[in-house]
């Protein structure tokens, strides 16, 4: 069938859902970095400004992630449509849930550009290091360079502390600073966790024109990108705004989402700031949140998390308005840089409280998903023209919304999908219930339906030793010989569990047959190989009572 071989053409290839049978549990690890740099009030205007300022208080707490958990969302997240496959249907994450989680505008310019050549292809651009002195007054070290990335421990070193007497000019020194690494760590953070690209400086030269930029495109182009790249099943590090997507698996879905975290404030991502997951059996937990996956049903997943009062009554004035709200549904290009992805919401139309029908054929972007911007540096929005003026002509590509009471798939999509999808990645004995037991038909004429007849034998135990040494005791009886005491007192015989582990008293510690001690009596064993049955002689010893146990086997 041509959806089914259009949705899923990467299964055979190296999407990781192909080889889950074949290859060891994989487990995806973050690559984050947190900035640790102090937001001083003096720089919160212009992170105002540059529509920022929600984004900079999320980055004062550090998110930890359930990295099993996005494991198995990300094996259900398709390249080809950028949505996520569940059994019910599609889902995904939209410029809504980017709007909510993270306070950032939608609505502006491309964030793109070119990456290091900016005398080349920029007006009024300069070599990237003569521009850094510009801006930063001086130059990092040597050793805090690698091509056109600086160290975090440079900027950490240099504009952690902010003077007191800080004229505006260095204050903007400290705000360009602040942007760069919170944009390289919080929203683009890539594979080299530790470095702040050279990318920014164009943005941070001129700090009053950075509003006019669309963060929240930007940031969920690089998210897409990031998790079809997580898909390849070589790929075992996901970088991206992890927090985003961890966040929008916690509000969308509650029956995975940890208990206790009950208190939410703008942005929404915030309210799982102190959320610490396990770290232990990380390959079962994989297995686990895969067949939670795969028993979900359409009732598990909240369509509309932020249409309640208490979101309406926290959320900014500013995410609503009309400019960015009629943009969450806009089937348009997402752009970062060399990252384009698509913005397919008209898969998930019940996400924006309308219903779900059949959906056109996923645009095939494989020559996107290719380019990565090495290989030389370019100036993309001439390079990638076309999907730039899509993204220009966002407003006429905003999708109209039926909202009806009861969002969600129609029965036409549900019987579509139900035959063309991959619905379920577990095998399929994990989706049989042990308890039932099928009475099979040869079971029914398999002999006799009763046990035969056997004597009725009573049960004769005796604790007599075990009395005895509970009332005596020796050194050696307490330290060796407690197992035998304990299963006789659990009712069971020496002959149970354990008889293959050799529990008898060591030689050394033997007393031999016809040793006398001081006081002239003997220390009673049997000569070896010899056990005389109710016989054995115990002599008591100025230290505690010997025993005059045989090593041979008892009886």
């Amino acid at each position: 069938m041509e959806e089914e071989d259009r949705m899923y053409q990467l299964n055979r290839v190296a999407h990781v859902a192909g080889f889950i049978d074949q290859e060891p549990v994989r487990v995806i690890s973050g690559v984050r970095r947190q900035q640790n740099m102090p937001l001083h009030e003096r720089i919160i205007p212009y992170l105002e400004t540059a529509g920022l300022y929600h984004l900079a208080r999320l980055n004062s707490q550090w998110f930890w992630v359930d990295e099993p958990l996005l494991s198995a969302f990300i094996e259900r997240w398709r390249p080809e449509t950028h949505t996520f496959h569940m059994p019910f249907g599609e889902c995904t994450v939209t410029l809504e849930d980017v709007a909510y989680q993270l306070g950032l505008p939608i609505d502006g310019e491309p964030v793109s550009g070119c990456l290091s050549e900016f005398e080349n292809f920029m007006e009024n651009g300069r070599p990237a290091w003569v521009w850094f002195r510009e801006l930063f007054g001086e130059l990092p070290p040597q050793n805090k360079v690698k091509q056109m990335t600086v160290c975090y421990t440079w900027f950490h070193e240099r504009f952690r502390v902010l003077p007191a007497d800080a004229t505006e000019d260095i204050v903007r020194i400290y705000a360009r600073a602040y942007i760069m690494m919170l944009l390289s760590s919080q929203l683009f953070a890539d594979k080299n966790a530790n470095r702040v690209h050279l990318r920014w400086l164009p943005y941070v030269a001129s700090l009053d024109d950075l509003g006019r930029y669309s963060w929240g495109s930007a940031a969920l182009a690089w998210l897409y990108r990031c998790l079809c790249r997580g898909t390849n099943r070589n790929v075992v590090n996901l970088a991206g705004p992890l927090q985003l997507l961890q966040s929008w698996i916690f509000w969308r879905f509650p029956c995975l989402r940890p208990s206790d975290f009950n208190r939410f404030g703008f942005p929404l991502a915030s309210r799982w700031a102190q959320y610490l997951p396990r770290n232990d059996a990380v390959d079962q937990r994989v297995v686990a949140a895969r067949l939670s996956l795969d028993r979900l049903r359409v009732h598990d997943i909240v369509w509309e998390p932020y249409s309640t009062p208490d979101v309406a009554a926290i959320v900014h004035p500013k995410i609503l308005l009309d400019q960015h709200r009629r943009l969450w549904t806009a089937v348009t290009s997402l752009i970062y840089f060399a990252a384009i992805e698509w913005h397919q919401v008209d898969r998930v139309m019940p996400q924006f409280g309308g219903v779900q029908h059949l959906p056109r054929l996923p645009l095939n972007i494989d020559w996107l998903h290719a380019k990565d911007g090495r290989g030389g540096d370019r100036f993309f929005p001439s390079y990638y023209r076309e999907w730039h003026e899509y993204w220009q002509a966002r407003h006429a590509s905003v999708l109209p919304v039926d909202r009806v009471a009861d969002p969600g798939p129609s029965a036409e999509y549900l019987d579509w999908w139900c035959r063309v999808a991959h619905r379920f990645l577990s095998p399929e004995v994990a989706f049989q219930d042990p308890r039932p037991i099928v009475l099979t038909e040869e079971a029914r004429h398999r002999g006799s339906s009763q046990a035969p007849p056997m004597v009725q034998v009573v049960d004769r135990p005796d604790n007599r030793r075990v009395d005895r040494r509970r009332r005596i005791g020796t050194r050696t009886t307490d330290r060796e010989w407690r197992w035998l005491a304990d299963q006789l007192d659990e009712g069971q015989g020496v002959g149970g569990q354990g008889g293959d582990i050799d529990h008898r008293v060591p030689r050394r510690r033997a007393r031999r047959h016809g040793q006398r001690d001081g006081g002239g009596r003997a220390r009673g064993r049997a000569p070896s190989g010899e056990y005389h049955s109710g016989q054995n002689v115990v002599g008591e010893d100025i230290g505690g009572v010997g025993t005059g146990m045989d090593q041979g086997p008892l009886h």
